[in-house]
């Protein structure tokens, strides 16, 4: 049975690529109906903080992932975690090494002062002396000093390398606590996974944990490295090309399901869909697919995917979703009209939730146009227009057919094009100059508050 995890550390917040690993290893999950895991790598202490870990449980739960086990976290194993070095240090496969922090430090400087490449030298492997009085020790690892390990990557294809360029890992510290290494391969064990997809950050990582597990004697996982996420211009991807939290992009009023199709397009491709549902996704992915180049971030087509997921999402669900930025705008979306029915008439012209929200303003509270338009458009030629169309506002049928047939009978009366009248009324209700159309908008806000804003303006 397929059994993957998601395995983050809670420094931070979950980004866009943590995103798309959690993706991808939920999605090869519930492909071949396995079980997903959430796993939170929390030994650094120094940066792991528990407003990490909600954001990440948080992000998770809005992108909807839901995960099987877990969430299991790796402080809570340090038993464990204690009792495996121990057995690894009475098998002889691990040693105690004394070596401090200045012997360490004299020894790369000669190494590299001599053009090699830096390493402990295993001087405590097989050591007989005797232990130095005070010093506590770390415990290394003893990695074959000979032999290649080789991975079939799922994604990378074969990746080979001799054990004689590792040195022997530290698996725990001076003060006892276990590395993240060592962490590591003993959950990917007691927790049965069967296929690790993670960042190709960690293939380095990927050969010690091989031979740690074969001196356990554990199962090996299948691994798969995914190329990592860069900007648009190439250069690592960071915050000025859209690396923020996932939770930013629900307060930037993105969908869900927006950023999870584009995260699954990020590095993998099925022919040439573009807008696919998760339940697609999933039906489709396979770890062969992943391309083995980097993806580039690219924040304009996230951005048109927005757009689509936005203009097919019911209006029930956008009204729950624009709400809390209405009200963050001084608007009180029940004064005024019904909601669904604004959206309806918006949700064509908007990219974000956001936007939405912004476009719906003025159906909710006046907006007061600029001097500069009211002085380009409000001019004294079109007053007396626009005073009677707003006396036979005050009588007509009020829907949208009757409005704009008044407006026409009203500019053909004066020998006027219809947007003369059409973009000083727009403004004078609205404080815009670009909405949906006029008469559809006045049908909206009412005969009682479209006369109102006019006569504010034109007593």
């Amino acid at each position: 049975m397929v059994r993957t995890r998601f395995a983050p550390s809670p420094t931070g917040y979950l980004h866009i690529g943590g995103a798309r690993t959690a993706l991808f290893s939920w999605a090869y999950a519930r492909k071949h109906k396995g079980t997903f895991v959430l796993r939170i790598e929390d030994t650094d202490l120094e940066r792991s903080s528990q407003e990490s870990v909600q954001a990440i449980l948080d992000g998770m739960s809005w992108l909807g992932l839901d995960h099987d086990e877990g969430p299991f976290y790796q402080m809570q194993r340090m038993d464990r975690y204690r009792q495996v070095i121990q057995q690894l240090l009475d098998e002889d496969k691990a040693y105690y090494c004394y070596a401090s922090k200045e012997e360490l430090e004299k020894l790369r400087e000669a190494q590299m002062a001599a053009g090699l490449k830096p390493r402990y030298d295993r001087r405590w492997r097989d050591s007989k002396a005797t232990p130095p009085a005070g010093v506590q020790p770390v415990v290394r690892f003893k990695t074959p000093l000979d032999g290649v390990v080789a991975i079939e990557d799922m994604v990378k294809g074969r990746v080979a390398v001799h054990n004689s360029e590792l040195d022997d890992l530290i698996i725990a510290r001076s003060d006892g606590t276990p590395t993240y290494n060592f962490c590591v391969v003993v959950d990917d064990w007691d927790m049965d996974i069967t296929h690790v997809i993670r960042g190709d950050d960690h293939l380095n990582n990927t050969p010690r944990q091989i031979n740690i597990l074969k001196a356990l004697g554990a199962p090996l996982p299948q691994y798969a490295h995914v190329p990592m996420i860069l900007g648009h211009d190439g250069e690592r991807l960071s915050k000025r090309h859209g690396a923020v939290s996932v939770m930013q992009y629900e307060e930037d009023g993105y969908l869900p399901e927006a950023l999870l199709n584009y995260l699954a397009r990020l590095g993998w491709a099925q022919g040439d869909e573009e807008v696919f549902s998760l339940d697609q996704f999933v039906e489709w992915f396979d770890l062969d697919a992943i391309s083995k180049s980097p993806a580039k971030f690219n924040p304009e087509k996230l951005l048109w995917l927005n757009q689509q997921y936005i203009k097919k999402t019911g209006s029930q669900r956008l009204s729950k979703l624009v709400v809390p930025f209405m009200e963050a705008d001084c608007c009180d979306p029940e004064k005024g009209p019904r909601m669904e029915e604004v959206i309806d008439l918006l949700k064509e012209r908007v990219n974000t939730v956001e936007e939405l929200a912004d476009a719906a303003v003025y159906f909710y509270r006046p907006l007061t146009p600029s001097p500069e338009l009211m002085a380009e458009h409000i001019t004294p030629d079109i007053i007396p227009v626009i005073r009677e169309l707003q006396e036979k506002l005050g009588q007509t049928e009020w829907n949208k057919q009757s409005i704009n047939s008044l407006m026409k009978a009203v500019v053909a009366a004066h020998g006027l094009k219809f947007p003369k009248l059409a973009m000083p009324l727009r403004l004078l209700v609205t404080g815009e100059t670009q909405t949906p159309s006029v008469d559809a908008v006045l049908e909206l806000i009412g005969r009682e508050e479209t006369l109102k804003r006019i006569s504010a303006h034109i007593p």
